[in-house]
């Protein structure tokens, strides 16, 4: 095995041979956990100051979905071929500090945009620095983590986090400033603390050890092709459900706001709450659902949680309650996010094991985002111009539903679960 890179250097970095050390693991969830919360703090923004933003510079419903596609079309292509390439050279710390520094600039950035044309820009170039982030995250947790912790960890990382910050901080603080400073100044400030993770994550996280990786070769070159790894059975259902998630999430994420503060009449100052308290959630479910997942297989809390995310939209739609009654329903209904480092990252890298893990899970978010990222707000937003918002949120609750679907087809891939059934190696569900 290649021994340690550029962080042999680092002193605090993880010692040689503690590939398992708690200290070092829960040091490596802490920083990776906050990086990837303040990547979703910078991708969320533009959801929570859209109402600001489309006010100042006239954007329909249309260029707001264009927004959220454009974003999630680099998104996708840079988590997998970024992904890949970090595969190809074994590296995965030099990738992140890049990711990190790029996308924080590019919130400055939006900041500065005083039309449509301008803020796609910035948007585009945030998606392809923050598309392989997660991967690489996930893969740099995979291997720090302990056998029995590393659903629960990328959890933490993904969900926990992300929710924490990108959707429960997130909507506070971004609509504060904004009403207090601008949205502008939102943009300006939201970029801060991923420069500041890009230091302690250079100072404290090493490069983790590499994986015995076959000679390059044509047949090893093959091994990390879209096909090839679509050819696995559980990589090609994780693609599917991702088109669907992320469809129904990103749909979810760019309307709901707009829903509650247009059809639903919900005063601004009200609804960043509900969404604050909504964004928590995610975090929740990812704490419950994986932590299940390593208990009792991955397939059933995929099940249940794609489920779920049927209640948010259903209620809007359809149940004439109180701010508070609905914050409870779509709470709930928003845990079932809990599943997305499930299939994004756990079981493409069981699946296809570690030496690939970046570009199987960069290949899943990556045909997650180029199709329900892109095609669900663009098609949402028209819909919503050309009709009302009542189609957007329509097409959120079925896009979860097709996701419910396709998790009953997917094959069971946690190793204890396999080993106890007597199936370790077993393709099969």
């Amino acid at each position: 095995m290649v021994g340690l890179t550029q962080a042999e250097a680092v002193p605090s970095a993880q010692p040689a041979g503690a590939s398992h050390s708690t200290g070092y693991e829960l040091r490596v969830l802490l920083l990776l956990g906050l990086a990837f919360g303040f990547a979703y703090f910078d991708r969320m923004a533009m959801t929570f100051l859209g109402p600001f933003v489309i006010e100042d510079l006239s954007l329909s419903n249309t260029e707001v979905g264009a927004l959220g596609a454009g974003l999630s079309v680099t998104w996708a292509l840079g988590a997998y071929f970024v992904g890949r390439w970090s595969d190809s050279t074994g590296a995965r710390k030099p990738f992140l500090l890049a990711a990190l520094v790029i996308f924080s600039f590019c919130s400055v950035m939006s900041g500065l945009a005083w039309n449509f044309g301008t803020l796609f820009a910035t948007r585009v170039v945030m998606g392809a620095a923050e598309g392989p982030f997660l991967p690489i995250c996930l893969a740099i947790m995979a291997a720090a983590s302990s056998e029995g912790r590393k659903g629960l960890n990328a959890g933490v990382v993904q969900n926990v986090f992300g929710s924490l910050l990108g959707t429960a901080v997130a909507p506070i603080v971004l609509v504060w400033l904004a009403e207090a400073y601008g949205w502008r100044v939102a943009f300006y400030l939201a970029g801060v603390p991923g420069l500041i993770l890009a230091l302690l994550i250079w100072r404290f996280i090493a490069e983790p050890p590499r994986a015995p990786a076959a000679p390059a070769s044509s047949a090893h070159d093959a091994s990390l092709s879209p096909w090839h790894m679509l050819a696995q059975r559980n990589v090609l259902l994780c693609s599917i459900l991702s088109c669907f998630a992320v469809g129904s999430a990103v749909v979810g994420s760019i309307f709901m706001p707009l829903y509650l503060d247009g059809p639903r009449g919900i005063d601004p100052t009200t609804w960043k709450w509900m969404m604050a308290v909504v964004g928590v959630c995610p975090g929740v479910g990812a704490l419950v659902l994986a932590t299940l997942s390593d208990r009792i297989g991955r397939k059933p809390p995929m099940i249940v949680g794609a489920a779920l995310m049927t209640i948010p939209p259903l209620a809007l739609l359809l149940v004439p309650a109180t701010p508070t009654f609905l914050t409870v329903l779509m709470f709930l209904g928003w845990m079932g996010m809990g599943i997305f480092p499930l299939f994004m990252g756990v079981v493409p890298a069981e699946t296809l094991g570690k030496a690939r893990a970046a570009t199987a899970m960069g290949l899943v978010v990556g045909i997650g985002e180029l199709t329900g990222g892109v095609l669900g707000p663009l098609v949402a937003g028209q819909l919503a111009d050309n009709y009302s918002l009542d189609v957007a949120m329509w097409l959120q609750a079925g896009l979860a539903a097709a996701g419910a679907l396709t998790a009953l087809l997917l094959s069971e891939t946690n190793p204890r679960v396999l080993a106890r059934r007597g199936q370790l190696g077993v393709t099969h569900a």
